[in-house]
C-alpha cells in the first residue's frame, strides 16, 4: 500500500483538506527533487511509507496542543515539519537547516500546499536563537550530540524533544542525562520498514 492510501490506514480521521494536502505531496515532492536531490530516487518511490508516515509516527506518542511552537531542526526536505504541519494544523511548525536549496524546497512545497503553519529558515541550530515549546527531528545526529547543539532552543524543563531514530540506541542513550523514553513505531505500524524505528521522546 503506497499513497494516501496508507496514511488514511492510521489516520482516518483526516479532513477533506487534510486528505487533499497529503495526496498532493507525491507530485510536489517528485517535481522538487528534480531541482533538488531532497530524497534518494529509490526513496522517492516509497515516499509515503518512509518519509510521510516515518513523519507521522511522532503523533502516535503527541498531539500538540493548539497554538504550540515547534521548530524541526535539521528539517531536510521537509520531513518531519510538513506532515506534521498538516496533521496539526493549530500548531504552527518552523524548519531549519543549513542548506539553503532544500529550505527553498520546503518553501516551495509548503507555499504550493497553503500551509499557512509551516515556515523554513536556512540557519543552523547552534546560530538560532528562537524559542519553542517543542523539539522535533530525523536522526540529524546521535542523540547526545543534537542536545549539545539545539538544545537550548527549549526552555529547561519547558518542552521535549520527538527524536525519530532507528537500530539499536542503548550505547547512544547512555550518556543522555534527560529523563527519556523510547516508543517503537512497529508497535503503531505493521510495514517491516518500521520494526526497527523508534520515537525517542526526551524531556528537555
Amino acid at each position: 500500500m503506497e499513497g494516501v492510501d496508507l496514511i488514511l490506514r492510521y489516520f482516518p480521521e483526516l479532513s477533506p483538506q487534510q486528505l487533499e494536502r497529503f495526496a498532493a505531496l507525491g507530485a510536489l515532492y517528485r517535481e522538487q527533487n528534480e531541482r533538488v536531490n531532497l530524497i534518494s530516487r529509490k526513496d522517492i518511490e516509497h515516499l509515503y511509507e518512509r518519509h510521510v508516515l516515518h513523519s507521522l509516527g511522532i503523533a502516535k506518542v503527541v498531539s500538540f496542543p493548539r497554538g504550540s511552537r515547534i521548530v524541526d531542526v535539521g528539517t531536510g526536505g521537509g520531513f518531519p515539519l510538513v506532515p506534521l504541519a498538516i496533521l496539526f494544523p493549530d500548531s504552527k511548525f518552523h524548519g531549519i537547516d543549513s542548506i539553503g536549496k532544500k529550505i527553498a524546497a520546503v518553501r516551495n512545497v509548503a507555499g504550493a500546499l497553503g500551509l499557512a503553519n509551516c515556515t523554513a529558515e536556512q540557519v543552523r541550530s547552534e546560530d538560532h536563537k528562537q524559542k519553542y515549546d517543542h523539539m522535533v527531528s530525523r536522526a540529524v545526529t546521535t542523540l547526545p550530540e543534537f542536545l549539545r547543539m539545539a538544545g537550548h532552543l527549549v526552555p529547561k524543563g519547558h518542552g521535549k524533544l520527538f527524536y525519530l531514530k532507528g537500530g539499536d540506541l542503548a550505547d547512544e542513550l547512555r550518556p543522555v542525562r534527560q529523563r527519556y523514553q523510547v516508543n517503537a513505531l512497529a508497535a503503531f505500524f505493521t510495514e517491516e520498514f518500521f520494526a526497527t524505528k523508534k520515537v525517542v521522546e526526551v524531556e528537555c
